[in-house]
């Protein structure tokens, strides 16, 4: 991991966490806030961990994970630039509830605790945008509930394949489908049956691989797909 040691304040201006702050509050803010690489397979921080920062990805992706005793994990999603994580117990003062793991290389910045205490207070914009970002992890977590009591493996692949799923020049698409045997672990089933449903929805016609790629052929499923984009949009 490399930080560095001055910051440019505009850097702040160009991450929506913190675009609505004017000048003079992104001077008293800077000082408060590193930017940091970190490789791939690194974990920025363990759950159980005493809270001490938020972090904002600017580029690369990381995976949000619960492990147990025996060295197993259950994903509970991934998140990528621009997306920011640690603020829950920043506010609740309580220890990191998840561990956090790098998927591949990254740049972040890291907003100390004293920091991001004294700009919540200060500006009602960035509270209401960790407020919105707390709203849609809570949505999010609901959906995967539901998901692991009411519908079966089958319906569990589709459901994660749509949420991933963004729309480009008119075609439904996941840019960066995770490996098989991480799907298993954020839907709570085996690498082999992930494998079988995948296999069979590109016989019936309802996906496309391409290398990481997966392609949305299917017309339902390309309407939940839109249905779940316009929710999104509510509660960002």
């Amino acid at each position: 991991m490399s930080a560095h040691a001055s910051l440019n304040p505009q850097l702040l201006r160009t991450v929506p966490l913190f675009s609505s702050l004017d000048d003079e509050q992104l001077r008293v803010l800077s000082p408060f806030v590193q930017l940091r690489s970190y490789p791939r397979s690194t974990f920025i921080l363990r759950a159980g961990e005493e809270t001490d920062a938020l972090y904002v990805i600017l580029s690369g992706r990381v995976k949000v994970l619960i492990p147990d005793e025996e060295g197993h994990e259950v994903i509970l999603t991934m998140m990528g630039p621009h997306e920011f994580f640690g603020e829950m117990g920043l506010l609740d003062e309580q220890p990191r509830s998840a561990s956090v793991e790098t998927l591949e290389q990254c740049d972040m910045l890291r907003f100390s605790k004293a920091g991001f205490m004294n700009c919540l207070k200060d500006n009602f914009e960035l509270a209401m945008m960790v407020i919105r970002n707390l709203v849609r992890r809570l949505r999010d977590a609901d959906r995967k509930i539901e998901s692991l009591a009411l519908i079966d493996v089958y319906g569990r692949v589709a459901r994660l394949i749509i949420d991933m799923a963004e729309e480009i020049d008119g075609q439904w698409i996941v840019q960066r489908a995770p490996p098989k045997q991480e799907i298993a672990h954020m839907i709570g089933a085996s690498r082999e049956m992930v494998s079988r449903v995948v296999k069979d929805l590109q016989l019936k016609g309802l996906i496309r691989t391409e290398k990481r790629k997966i392609f949305i052929l299917d017309q339902n499923m390309k309407k939940r797909a839109l249905n779940r984009q316009v929710a999104r949009q509510y509660i960002e």
